[in-house]
């Protein structure tokens, strides 16, 4: 299976994307050709338009997606994300690097996605409560804590999973708390659960800087989407020495070239709604700041933020990618030739799905772990996985992405070829 030729757009469709880099690391493999197609493309697939009345008494009708892309692991595993950009390609997508993911950290999981067409930040609160609860039914088909277990992602918050964990519960009659992750700690939430993706990508940049002997005690950080990955990842960084000098998020970019406090920042934005004139820095267009100078460079905002077109501009000597796809095939080329180490997303920001692996079992057993349980069987698990990737990628001589990648089809195709082909 080869993927298709695009013709260059300002933004790369992500599910061409995704199929090219599961080209580029399959080819390293010995995988039949009907193995090979099976572990690429979707196993099945959801839309929904439904109905939701506004607080004026209008209806407006929405389109949401739901994808499994395997089962072969164990019950599939993804976010659920609300954005007004949001199609059917990229929730594929993101349900494939679910699935390679997973198999990366070692979890019992296949990939899933879900999204809604919608900007959260234009719906009230109970507007956006009733979308929650109509959009669960209609993808309560294919949820379930054997089968299923949605998270939350860019636009969804604790709230949301526990508005779907209350609305899939009422409809079975009784309490299941397992049937989603990311939920507020009073209704089986875990510990740790907020900052673990953001303490993933801090793992994965100091495991890094550890590799190319780089001391992270004087290291100059920017990062991008100043949300709930970016901020945790900045502020634990700065705990370890870094200086954080530049920051984005959907309305532009901060700089200042000696540093500013990252948990001020997240501060600002929480008081103000975005990072931008935060005291003390320069503003800058959005696209500007991942070409910043600095050491480590985290995009953590959408797909396809480093590209062919910026990425001969980027100065990083590390990148911790912990948003999903933000990285294209064209801007890996550049960046090896760069000499730039690229920590893909599918580990960097693993530290997400691996405490929702947490939460998910402390839910099956009604037995909760405490925070530093959680954090120190994080830290094993992301150490662990670096390792892991960088072996393999030494041993093919390719770069950490595509390591990761042979990594991850390769468990996935041994455990298809173990199973075997049903019927």
């Amino acid at each position: 299976m080869t993927a298709k030729t695009l013709v260059p757009t300002a933004r790369e469709d992500p599910w061409e994307m995704a199929l090219r880099q599961f080209d580029i690391a399959a080819d390293y493999l010995p995988l039949k050709r009907g193995i090979r197609e099976f572990l690429a493309y979707p196993k099945r697939e959801l839309t929904v338009n439904f109905p939701v009345k506004m607080d004026d008494g209008s209806v407006r009708i929405f389109t949401g997606h739901r994808v499994h892309h395997s089962t072969v692991l164990g019950p599939t595993k993804g976010g659920i994300r609300y954005h007004p950009d949001v199609t059917l390609n990229e929730v594929r997508a993101l349900a494939m690097w679910m699935t390679w993911k997973c198999s990366v950290a070692g979890l019992p999981y296949g990939g899933a996605k879900g999204g809604v067409v919608v900007n959260p930040k234009e719906l009230s609160s109970d507007e956006l409560e009733h979308l929650t609860r109509r959009y669960a039914t209609e993808i309560s088909i294919m949820m379930s804590p054997e089968g299923d277990i949605p998270a939350p992602d860019v636009g969804t918050n604790p709230q949301t999973m526990a508005w779907i964990m209350d609305t899939y519960s009422m409809h079975r009659g009784y309490s299941i708390p397992a049937v989603v992750t990311g939920k507020p700690i009073p209704i089986g939430g875990s510990q740790g659960r907020f900052e673990a993706t953001g303490r993933g990508v801090m793992i994965a940049a100091r495991e890094a800087a550890k590799h190319l002997g780089t001391s992270l005690k004087g290291s100059k950080v920017v990062v991008t989407g100043y949300g709930n990955v970016s901020s945790v990842a900045a502020y634990l960084l700065h705990d370890l020495g870094c200086i954080i000098t530049g920051a984005s998020d959907s309305r532009g970019g901060v700089y200042n070239p000696k540093g500013f406090d990252p948990r001020a920042l997240l501060k600002w934005k929480a008081e103000t709604g975005s990072v931008v004139g935060f005291p003390g820095t320069e503003r800058l267009p959005i696209e500007e700041v991942v070409t910043l100078p600095c050491d480590i460079l985290s995009p953590g905002a959408l797909e396809g933020e480093i590209t062919g077109r910026n990425a001969a501009d980027v100065k990083a000597k590390i990148i911790a990618e912990g948003a999903n796809g933000p990285t294209t095939p064209d801007a890996d080329e550049i960046l090896d030739k760069k000499g730039i180490m690229v920590i893909p997303d599918i580990l960097a920001n693993a530290g997400g799905v691996i405490v929702s692996y947490f939460e998910w079992v402390q839910g099956l057993q009604q037995f909760f772990w405490t925070e530093e349980e959680v954090n120190q069987n994080l830290e094993r698990i992301m150490v662990r996985s670096f390792g892991q990737v960088l072996q393999t990628g030494q041993e093919k001589k390719t770069n950490m992405r595509t390591g990761a990648l042979i990594r991850a089809i390769e468990r996935v195709a041994e455990a298809l070829m173990v199973r075997g082909i049903y019927p």
